[in-house]
Parts: C-alpha cells; structure tokens; sequence
C-alpha cells in the first residue's frame, strides 16, 4: 500500500514571513474591523502555528497600530491624489465630502471608530491615531488655508474650521454605521455648512453632481 507524502514546508525568509503576518492582519482588519485581529486569527489566515506569528509580532498592540496605520495612510494618500488633480480649494473640499461620506468606505468607517476606542487600552494605537487625526488635520486646513489666500473663503481660523469639520463628516460616519444608513444622503446638508463654517458663497460647496472616490 502506497500512502502521500507529506507535502515539504517552504521555509520563507524572516522580511517575507514577516510581511506575510502584517498583509493577513490587514485582510482581516479591513474585513472586519481592528477588534477582530487575534493571535490565533492571523495565524489560520495565514495558515501557521500562532507561535510563528507571536514569534514575528511578539505584541498584538504594535501589530494594531501598523495595521491601523497602513490602512489609513492608503485612504490618505489616495484621498491626496485625488485633490492634487484639483486647482479650486471649493471644488477640493466639495470633492473631500462627497468622497469621505461615500457608503462605500464602510470598512474605514469601522476602522476608524475601532481604533479611537481601543486606543483607550493600546498606548500604541493611541499615537497613531493621533499621528494620523493629524494629517487630516494638515490637509483640510492647507485647503481652507489656501481657499483663504485665494479670497473663496474667509473665515479667519482654517485650523478650528478644519477640525470641527472633520469632526462633523466623522460623527456622521459612525452614526451611519450605528444606524445601518449611508451617510451620503447628509452630503449636501454637510456641504451647506461647510459653506457657512469656511466662509464661501452659497452653492460653492455643491456635492449633489459629484460622484467622486479616490
């Protein structure tokens, strides 16, 4: 009687292994959210033994953050690319809501409000939520900024009017995501008082045409 042999273990190098780890954390962060990234998880994502994975990331906590961190930067960068494209700072910020409140970035939205409540008990995450609460910040207040210079806008404090407004498009996604509802339908209510909040004229920030996503 003949039997299988057993099928030989590809032994890969450390920076493949490791990078493998992160991807299969990623996957399932995006899929279902930072909470649902555990040891054991990774490992049958990956298809190892939880003690390879603890081996490559000794501490779930620093495997969060970055996990957290690639996620956002991504929605970041693209984000950025697609302003880049745009010369009018109201047109920018007329493309940021209609792009951020898009039902189809479910995933971040849960990402997101994931990570501002684990952050609570993760030193780790903490800082790079902040880290990157601060490059949104960056980025609408150089728009709001710019719109300034540019005599579209004319509020006097693009820092406080960047944060509240941020604040507004976050509190609407998760409302949506707690009430099973798409947040784009707020978009040009959104709009109306981001108008009022930057200083532009009525209709400036019109989203109700758009149907941008990075």
């Amino acid at each position: 009687m003949s039997s299988t042999p057993p099928r030989p273990r590809t032994r890969k190098a450390p920076a493949e292994r490791a990078a493998e780890i992160v991807a299969a954390a990623t996957a399932i962060a995006r899929e279902n959210g930072l909470s649902a990234l555990t040891l054991r998880g990774v490992a049958e994502r990956v298809g190892v033994a939880s003690g390879l994975v603890a081996h490559y990331q000794p501490s779930m906590d620093d495997l969060v953050a970055a996990v957290y961190t690639h996620l956002v930067d991504e929605e970041i960068r693209d984000v950025e690319r697609l302003l880049a494209a745009m010369d009018d700072p109201a047109a920018r910020i007329a493309a940021l809501l209609a792009t951020l409140m898009d039902d189809g970035r479910e995933d971040l939205t849960v990402v997101w409000v994931e990570g501002w409540a684990m952050a609570r008990r993760n030193s780790v995450l903490a800082d790079a939520v902040r880290t990157q609460m601060q490059r949104w910040q960056t980025l609408v207040e150089g728009i709001i900024a710019e719109g300034c210079r540019q005599g579209r806008f004319t509020t006097t404090d693009p820092g406080a009017v960047a944060w509240q407004l941020i604040g507004m498009i976050d509190g609407l996604n998760a409302q949506s995501l707690a009430r099973g509802t798409d947040s784009g339908r707020f978009a040009a209510r959104t709009a109306r008082a981001a108008e009022v909040l930057v200083g532009a004229a009525p209709g400036a920030l019109a989203v109700d045409d758009l149907e941008v996503q990075p």
